[in-house]
């Protein structure tokens, strides 16, 4: 088997198309241009598990290290908003 290597601009490699969105998204409010880049036949097929259904987030050379502290926040929960009483 193989490595896998993915490219320094690819910030966040999710599971199905939903994901990905939702992840660019959130980069996009924090004024990151992001894409996203699936192979196509996880496209046609609408796979989200397995090498098919990866999608990956990708955001230009000079927005990656912002991108990848906006990503490690939420993974931490610091973009949580708190719960109302």
């Amino acid at each position: 088997m193989f490595n896998k290597r993915t490219r320094d601009e690819v910030v966040y490699v999710a599971n199905g198309m939903l994901e990905a969105e939702s992840v660019r998204i959130m980069l996009e409010s924090f004024e990151i241009p992001a894409f996203v880049n699936q192979e196509s036949a996880g496209t046609v097929y609408g796979l989200s598990v397995g090498p098919l259904g990866e999608v990956e987030v990708v955001v230009p050379t000079q927005f990656i290290a912002a991108a990848r502290q906006v990503i490690e926040d939420m993974r931490a929960g610091k973009l949580e908003l708190p719960d109302s009483e």
